[in-house]
């Protein structure tokens, strides 16, 4: 059986997804060790899969601890998380670090428009200084597509990225300013702007950094120290090589070929993908290679035109049905 293609994966319609979902399935079902070991530990057969809600889906700790891939091959890429000396990181290797940027720059382009259309402007400091970043390496591409001079990433010289975002705006110039949260808070603690052609995108990243904030204080202080109407966000991981994007209030929306389930805390088989709260299942069909069934460990709620919201973590973090395999 032959993996689903990216051509036809970046080229879906929404009411495409479930029949891509369940061929894919199929493909990894025969082609993941871990992923067949897994379904089967569940007493689950592929033929009785047939609605994306029936697919198994992998707990997100697998990536900490076994190889999630299709096959047997020599990775282009490997996306680790981030962390801390004590704790174990998930480790993502990409067999084809093409799909991963026609995934990311088809999925920006068609919420966002053409990229070269703006100034990308990376505030990523503790992501900058590690390897093996998917968001990096996402914001590196963009940021050569962009083909404009000023495009680039800042560490900590926010004396110059002031300078820079005063000039760009006063210049007319659409502005894409992407930063994980503690970043872009460390910087409007600083200055105070009034930013009328910059798109402010957050990509989370408060852990053990500062003191946490929620999501509406977070928002609430950037939109008055950046003077912008609302803040944008990026929502994505290392396990996925697809992102979600907000652009205000903290809802989300998924390219046409990713998808955010539900399932339930309690009995994390019952999975639904209709609105409701529970914790976030994710399919991410650019996953051809690895797993593109992913049980996170993130609370969402899934709203009526089908967005959602990230409202928290699973205090626990070990996850029911985990133990079936985990070593």
């Amino acid at each position: 059986m032959s993996a689903v293609s990216p051509e036809y994966i970046f080229s879906l319609q929404a009411d495409g997804l479930e029949a891509a979902a369940l061929e894919l399935f199929r493909y990894q079902y025969w082609g993941n060790e871990l992923y067949r070991a897994y379904t089967d530990a569940l007493h689950i057969l592929p033929a009785s899969v047939q609605r994306m809600e029936d697919i198994p889906y992998l707990p997100i700790q697998f990536f900490k601890t076994h190889r999630v891939v299709c096959g047997d091959f020599e990775p282009e890429l490997v996306f680790e998380s981030s962390g801390t000396t004590q704790t174990v990181n998930s480790r993502h290797l990409v067999k084809e670090s093409a799909i991963y940027t026609q995934s990311f720059m088809t999925a920006f382009e068609q919420f966002y428009g053409p990229v070269g259309d703006y100034v990308i402007v990376g505030l990523l400091p503790s992501y900058l200084e590690r390897q093996h970043s998917s968001l990096v390496r996402m914001v590196q591409e963009m940021t050569a597509r962009s083909g404009h001079a000023e495009s680039g990433f800042y560490l900590y010289e926010h004396d110059k990225l002031f300078q820079q975002l005063q000039e760009l705006d006063a210049r007319k110039q659409k502005v894409l300013l992407i930063g994980v949260t503690f970043g872009l808070l460390d910087f409007a603690e600083k200055y105070t702007l009034q930013l009328k052609h910059t798109i402010v995108m957050e990509t989370g990243g408060m852990k053990g950094r500062r003191e946490e904030w929620t999501r509406e204080e977070v928002h609430g202080f950037l939109k008055e120290r950046l003077g912008v109407p609302t803040i944008h966000a990026e929502y994505g991981m290392t396990e996925l090589l697809s992102q979600a994007y907000s652009k205000g209030n903290g809802l989300f929306m998924t390219p046409p070929w990713m998808k955010v389930l539900l399932r339930d805390e309690n009995d994390p088989f019952q999975v639904s993908a209709g609105r409701g709260a529970g914790v976030i299942n994710v399919i991410d069909l650019a996953n051809i290679y690895s797993c593109a069934f992913i049980a996170t460990e993130d609370i969402g709620k899934i709203h009526e035109d089908g967005g959602f919201e990230v409202l928290g973590r699973l205090d626990h973090s070990a996850l029911r049905g985990c133990s079936l395999m985990v070593s």
